[in-house]
């Protein structure tokens, strides 16, 4: 049974600056994620594109905003289980609870701050009539150990950053990577296409397009697929594998979060932002692209601010005798749950003769 203060089940931006401001009130956090890393769709889907909406940001990567959040709450060391969806909840009899993983791994905790972004995602698969059959025998449709991948022969599908960056990065550990898409153009990052241009060059990926998978084929597991150039239908190619990776993005679900009692519209949580972002279940908050509220703005900034309002709220619940006079960190610095501590600058006074 894994204890903390404050269970967050999503690993997002907003997530992540959530640890940040509990570690303020000296509360600690555990998250729960899905996605084998933390930083939601930031690292899954856009990590090479830039935000232009963060406070004192005129231009970050969205995988930098991560890593320099991660940074952030690095004194308050926060715990996560990565790669397992919250699946189960249940209220004990002094108001906390324990929430359970479609793995099993149990969670208590007197608050529960959903920050699942827009929920947690399944992979867009392609419409092959036996692709389940080779799912875990050669397909995958996220690369969670890079290493699997060492010395074999790899097709990855798609267009966008994700295909281009792991189609870049596995040319130095697979033995052939072949990269097919639908189009001739792609929807990822410029440096990326032409990073993937470079590698077809000199021979390190073999890039199809216009194409797309048509067939699998294998007895046991995968053994080779069947590309068709889009441009001719009848030049079938037929290419020996060991792994098929399709990278058509996650979709967005609620998930098994849907049938925890909380009220739910349009496929979000409804949650009182007159004060502090909870649900109809007190002591479960709900916070950024997964709430919904009148005049609600799925931004990433917005998340940040409901993050703050949420962890002043739990702390009341949790010490409900105690009172909390917010210290600006300006005034009070910050210090960490290791024993580190950022001191605020002192004001240096000069006496005017």
């Amino acid at each position: 049974m894994i204890k903390t203060d404050i269970l967050i089940i999503g690993a997002g931006p907003t997530g992540l600056f959530a640890v940040f401001e509990a570690g303020l009130l000296k509360l600690k956090c555990h998250l729960i994620d899905a996605l084998p890393q933390a930083g939601g769709q930031c690292s899954e889907i856009y990590p090479k594109k830039p935000i232009y909406d963060i406070p004192g940001f005129p231009e970050v990567l969205a995988g930098d905003l991560v890593d320099n959040l991660m940074e952030q709450i690095k004194p308050f060391q926060p715990g996560f289980t990565l790669g397992e969806r919250a699946q189960t909840i249940e209220k004990c009899d002094d108001g906390s609870f324990i929430v359970t993983t479609n793995k099993g791994t149990k969670h208590h905790a007197p608050i529960v701050a959903i920050a699942g972004g827009l929920g947690s995602f399944e992979p867009r698969k392609p419409l092959l009539g036996n692709l389940s059959e080779y799912e875990d025998r050669g397909v995958a449709y996220i690369i969670k150990y890079p290493e699997v991948y060492r010395n074999k022969r790899v097709v990855i599908a798609g267009g966008g950053d994700s295909a281009l960056d792991w189609s870049i990065f596995l040319a130095d550990v697979a033995s052939e990577v072949t990269l097919v898409h639908r189009r001739n153009e792609f929807r990822g990052a410029l440096d990326s296409v032409e990073k993937v241009q470079e590698l077809k060059n000199i021979g390190k990926i073999n890039l199809i397009t216009p194409a797309e998978i048509v067939g699998l084929n294998g007895v046991e597991r995968l053994e080779s697929v069947t590309i068709r150039k889009t441009m001719n239908a009848a030049e079938d190619i037929t290419l020996e594998v060991d792994n098929f990776i399709p990278l058509f993005g996650l979709s967005p679900k609620l998930g098994p979060i849907g049938d925890w009692g909380l009220e739910i519209e349009k496929n979000a949580i409804k949650v009182d932002n007159t004060l502090d972002y909870q649900t109809n279940i007190p002591g479960i908050y709900a916070i950024g692209d997964v709430n919904t509220y009148p005049g609600k703005l799925k931004l990433i900034l917005c998340g940040f601010h409901e993050a703050t309002l949420m962890c002043q709220s739990a702390y009341q619940r949790i010490f409900p005798d105690k009172k909390y006079v917010m210290k600006y960190t300006t005034v009070g610095g910050v210090t960490g749950f290791d024993g580190s501590k950022k001191e605020a600058p002192k004001a240096v006074v000069k006496a005017i003769d």
